[in-house]
């Protein structure tokens, strides 16, 4: 078998058996599946939304599961194992899988519509679109399309960072299609605007009244006057005077 040939038939099985699981494991909130090969055997993990619906009472349901790959698809020593979804909201193959179920059970499609994108926006997602294709009020087909918050159409971000999947039910009506195309948080982009928050003022610091200058009583003086009398100088003291014991002495 050559090289090429190989790998389309490997590619083939994986996707035959990624629509067994899907179909297997609508009610659990089936998301994917990684198939890793090893010289043991083949490790295949399925992430979920209910992992506990994926492994059955006592494990019953994962060890049929392991039997189909083994004999359905020819898989050798298969070791599965099951994973949970951290956010299952931000998952397009979740959320596609709720809509179909709930146009199933009757739910009018706008309804469907606008319920997943309020759980899609809760969950911190950048945006999201919802397309919805069949019979949907007339007897010739049409589409309706809901979006919410900031999705990317071309370039770069639309094949890195956009997470899509296609959904199909059967209804009375027809065939419904139901494609979602979901932009996670936390996606650098080249258009993402930056807001800048002003720089803070700093507060001024409050004055403080300067303290009155106390009074310093003046220190005494002594003054020294000359007089002259006659022809001898005389040095006369101005003096405050003393006691009045001392005055009267005088």
């Amino acid at each position: 078998m050559s090289v090429t040939k190989y790998f389309v038939k490997d590619v083939s099985r994986r996707l035959e058996i990624d629509e067994h699981l899907a179909l297997e494991l609508k009610r659990a909130g089936y998301s994917h599946v990684e198939l890793t090969k090893s010289p043991v055997g083949t490790r295949a993990v399925i992430y979920a939304a209910k992992p506990g619906m994926v492994i059955g009472r006592r494990g019953q349901s994962i060890r049929d599961l392991t039997k189909v790959l083994e004999d359905k698809f020819h898989i050798e020593n298969p070791q599965l194992s099951v994973a949970n979804i951290d956010v299952p909201e931000q998952d397009p193959k979740v959320v596609a899988s709720q809509v179909a179920s709930a146009l199933q059970r009757g739910v009018h499609f706008r309804r469907a519509a606008y319920w997943a994108i309020q759980r899609v926006m809760e969950s911190q997602a950048l945006g999201v679109e919802i397309t919805i294709r069949g019979k949907l009020t007339t007897e010739r087909s049409r589409f309706e399309k809901f979006k919410a918050g900031y999705l990317p159409r071309v370039g770069d971000p639309v094949l890195k960072s956009v997470k899509r999947a296609v959904a199909d039910v059967q209804l009375k009506q027809g065939l419904f299609g139901i494609n979602v195309r979901i932009l996670p948080p936390q996606i650098d982009y080249i258009d993402k605007p930056i807001m800048l928050t002003p720089p803070t003022q700093a507060t001024p610091l409050p004055v403080t009244p300067a303290k009155e200058a106390e009074s310093i009583p003046a220190p005494a003086v002594e003054v020294e006057v000359e007089t002259v009398v006659g022809d001898a100088p005389v040095v006369v003291e101005d003096k405050e005077e003393e006691e009045t014991g001392d005055s009267e002495k005088a």
